[in-house]
């Protein structure tokens, strides 16, 4: 046995080795290959659009002189000046955006790091210092690409038109532009007017309302059905919702999408949630705004990363959900979306433009034996959606989540329970005990042999008992 135990431990750190050896060769080339791709769109989109598109590849220092001081940020904490149609306000935005160092970058500041630790050479230690100190950590930022797209709205005109030539341009993903409302789709099942309580379903990243109706819905019992009314919303930017090309998607935009969508639209007065990855957060934040209001919390893989002291916080969790590794593939695929703009627009490009063509072939080789909604949430959104989303709301909020919690802790009476798949290999198993460790009386729930998809999909039967029994065991109004 405990010669074994070496050999798995050798094999392990070899495993390592290579895994980062190959890793650093590999984002070393897509460093590259992002930086060519930003001038290949640059002169795609004039061409196409007969206008340059801004991209976050920009330099901060050209928008200081040239725009106004719009978007101002300090040490990972950054707000954007914001016009809606009655009055100005500051929209908070994740610095990551415009801040992503390449894999070499990276390599040399922790040299300098590490040189400094060591002491070498006071003289090279004090240069270094001055670079620092001028360079990396000023006191305020401006960022061209969020600059130019505000310009668009303070002059009046329309940045671009829908879809932009990158984007699907099928009736399905663009149904919204059909439409005068100006809301959210929401897919609602259960009685309109004799419905004793409500429940809000919010998907999380690159997923749709699908993701609960085509799965949950089918399976409640016919109490239930007769009880709630279910209320699954698509994200603003995903499925059949709106997907404004001039939108930052913060999480006040997506919170208030919500409540005027759902809440309000629905005159929905308490309500219990349910969460899945991404929209874990968005809940928090309508949790806490409707603190009274909610009478159960459910969440599913949520992403929460305890900020060390002294780390910036948008940094350090877009590090921990995109390590920049080639393996597990899960961790190369969530890099690829987190650190290349130009990249993930063009597996944007190439999937979700053609996603008829995908869905088709899918069929094909299934025999049309499978459903396709889980390639359908995956496929109808845009780059600018999920750049935006993926970045404003899991990096931008990593500072604010603290506060949320202890929020639910102390002002919500609700029971909050947490599911999370032990094989989920997207977000780690450890998140949902640092929620509880946040709020003591949540349960966690650890569902064997399941990942961040089948945690849900391929058990909708008894997950949506457990629904049941959570709703039956809350307080009634």
């Amino acid at each position: 046995m405990g010669v074994m135990c070496k050999i798995r431990s050798v094999l392990t750190l070899v495993g390592d080795v290579l895994n980062k050896a190959i890793s650093f060769i590999v984002f070393c080339f897509l460093d590259l290959l992002d930086f060519i791709l930003c001038f290949v769109y640059k002169v795609a989109d004039f061409f196409i659009e007969a206008e340059w598109k801004p991209c976050y590849c920009s330099s901060a220092k050209e928008a200081i002189t040239g725009s106004g001081k719009i978007l101002v940020s300090e040490q990972g904490e950054s707000k954007v000046v914001c016009l809606t149609s009655s009055k100005l306000q500051l929209e908070d935005i994740s610095d990551t955006l415009y801040s992503r160092p390449s894999l070499v970058t990276e390599v040399s500041k922790l040299t300098v790091s590490e040189l400094k630790k060591l002491k070498l050479d006071g003289t090279i230690i004090q240069s270094c210092e001055k670079v620092k100190k001028g360079t990396v950590r000023s006191t305020f930022t401006i960022n061209s690409t969020i600059v130019e797209m505000l310009q668009g709205k303070m002059v009046g005109q329309q940045l671009h038109p829908i879809p932009r030539w990158s984007d699907c341009d099928c009736k399905f993903c663009n149904s919204w532009t059909s439409s005068s409302k100006d809301t959210l789709f929401v897919k609602a099942q259960g009685p309109k007017d004799k419905a004793r309580e409500d429940v809000l379903f919010i998907h999380g990243f690159i997923s749709s309302s699908a993701f609960w109706s085509e799965t949950l819905f089918p399976n409640f019992s016919t109490s239930a059905k007769s009880t709630y009314r279910l209320l699954a919303v698509d994200l603003l930017g995903f499925g059949r919702s709106p997907k404004p090309t001039d939108s930052l998607y913060t999480l006040r935009e997506h919170v208030d999408m919500i409540e005027k969508s759902v809440l309000d639209a629905y005159k929905v007065k308490s309500f219990h949630i349910v969460a899945h990855s991404l929209g874990c957060i968005l809940a928090l934040a309508i949790a806490v705004k409707h603190p009274g209001s909610v009478k159960s919390l459910t969440l599913l893989a949520p992403p929460y990363f305890p900020v060390p002291k002294g780390e910036p916080a948008t940094q350090y969790v877009m590090r921990k959900l995109a390590p920049r590794r080639v393996w597990p593939v899960m961790a190369f695929c969530s890099s690829i979306a987190c650190w290349y703009e130009h990249i993930s627009r063009t597996v944007c490009l190439l999937i979700c433009k053609n996603h008829r063509l995908w869905e088709f072939l899918t069929k094909l080789v299934t025999r049309n034996r499978i459903r396709t909604f889980l390639l359908e949430g995956f496929f109808c959104h845009t780059h600018n959606a999920a750049w935006h989303t993926l970045h404003n709301i899991i990096c931008g909020t990593a500072s604010k989540l603290d506060s949320y919690l202890d929020a639910v802790r102390d002002r919500l009476k609700c029971d909050v329970t947490i599911f999370h798949g032990k094989d989920d290999e997207v977000i780690p198993l450890e998140c949902s005990y640092d929620v509880q460790r946040r709020i003591p009386r949540a349960r966690v729930k650890v569902v064997e042999n399941k990942d961040h998809i089948t945690i849900v999909v391929g058990r909708q039967k008894a997950f949506a008992r457990e629904l049941e029994e959570i709703w039956k065991g809350s307080p009634k109004d």
